[in-house]
């Protein structure tokens, strides 16, 4: 009976093997280095994967994966293909933390034509030290005015659905700066309406992932 069992018996499925960011779906975890090059809100994190999402631009797509662990910080990871691929971590500050880390006349200059704006981080606080290594001195502008749409969906290797008039999804408009070693960047979108978020991203080697678990 074991024999027949064992000939007819219902296979195990494969466990799903997970061993590059690009694998990585909602529900899954990972753990990051505790290495002190990285900021203290990611040091030594163990991340779930809570959401993924999607940028799409007129000529590419960026899925972007929301991961949340035990700080109050929600960490956006993306990644920048090149030459190689690295991680970009992100995360949202809001309006009044703007203000505290860089001159808002010289911020506004990020949405002027002819967008090449240039941005001196301000002397952090005593309080605000817990963002000094996601920062950079100084910033030059890199990308002004990029169109694109957000979608709160995963559409990895397919193309986001149109309706009758054309694209769906959030429409937005991009900017980015770089610091001068070009691994730290502010990332700016802008929605209609006016909504905007600001994000401070970080580059780092994907050996800063050390542990995958794939989720349920």
């Amino acid at each position: 009976m074991g024999f027949l069992s064992s000939l007819f018996g219902k296979k195990e499925e494969p466990k799903r093997q997970l061993d590059h960011p690009s694998k990585l779906n909602k529900g899954d975890m990972i753990s990051l280095d505790d290495s002190f090059a990285l900021p203290p809100q990611l040091r030594g994190q163990q991340l779930r994967v809570e959401a993924v999402n999607t940028y799409e631009y007129e000529r590419k797509q960026q899925t972007e994966w929301v991961l949340k662990g035990h700080g109050s910080d929600t960490i956006f990871l993306s990644l920048d293909e090149d030459d190689e691929t690295y991680l970009g971590l992100s995360i949202k500050v809001n309006r009044g933390l703007v203000e505290a880390l860089f001159d808002l006349d010289q911020f506004s200059e990020i949405f002027e034509e002819p967008g090449k704006a240039e941005l001196t981080t301000k002397t952090l606080s005593a309080d605000l030290q817990d963002y000094e290594q996601w920062l950079s001195a100084h910033y030059h502008q890199v990308t002004a005015g990029s169109f694109g749409y957000f979608h709160r969906q995963d559409y990895r290797g397919q193309k986001p659905p149109q309706d009758t008039n054309g694209a769906t999804g959030d429409a937005f408009e991009s900017y980015q700066l770089l610091d001068d070693d070009e691994d730290k960047a502010i990332d700016v979108e802008v929605y209609e309406g006016g909504e905007t978020d600001v994000m401070l991203t970080i580059y780092r080697p994907l050996s800063d992932i050390r542990d995958y678990w794939p989720g349920a």
